[in-house]
């Protein structure tokens, strides 16, 4: 194994909080499948969802982008604060 190879499968790890690269790519399989779609078991992808709610709308807000995109794979939660100084 390449060392470029072996610190891609350590970045998958810890990124994916996986303690086994088995685990970690499975992690990464089920989460491009749900991305890319196209396939018997996502036949929409999220990002053709994402595409797709864009060009009807003519915007998408950080709160639809996360509830799209979320998944049990990569949790994503879209929360905004504000916050006005007197100076």
């Amino acid at each position: 194994m390449t060392e470029s190879r072996k610190r891609r499968y350590e970045s998958l790890c810890e990124a994916t909080g996986e303690a086994t690269k088995s685990k970690a790519i499975d992690k990464a399989v089920g989460y491009y499948l749900r991305m890319r779609g196209n396939t018997g078991a996502y036949p929409v992808g999220a990002v053709q969802e994402l595409l797709a709610t864009a060009e009807s709308e003519g915007s998408v807000t950080g709160e639809q982008i996360a509830s799209i995109i979320d998944c049990p794979e990569l949790r994503v939660e879209y929360e905004i604060n504000w916050f006005v100084n007197n100076g």
